[in-house]
């Protein structure tokens, strides 16, 4: 543990900063629910661009995270593309 110390993320000053973290957890509820409930080719790119915006994140805060946070975030992208080739 002492080789990996904790990191407080720290509010930056990007785009994101200043959306309220309630209104990104709507947009990805409703591109979730949209993307199972439609499928099809719609529902996976609905899920697409979900499972995009998460790889994204991901990689952008990657060195930010300990291990253990990153192999639990790999494991969500993954099950999210699998639902994601799931409803096609």
């Amino acid at each position: 543990m002492a080789r990996y110390p904790k990191r407080t993320l720290i509010p930056g000053s990007g785009p994101l900063a200043r959306v309220p973290a309630p209104a990104v957890f709507l947009l990805v509820l409703l591109l979730f629910g949209l993307g199972v409930w439609l499928q099809g080719v719609v529902g996976a790119l609905l899920l697409g661009v979900l499972a995009l915006g998460v790889a994204v994140l991901l990689a952008t805060t990657w060195q930010l995270l300990a291990p253990s946070a990153r192999v639990l975030r790999l494991l969500v992208l993954a099950v999210l593309v699998l639902i994601t080739v799931s409803v096609l």
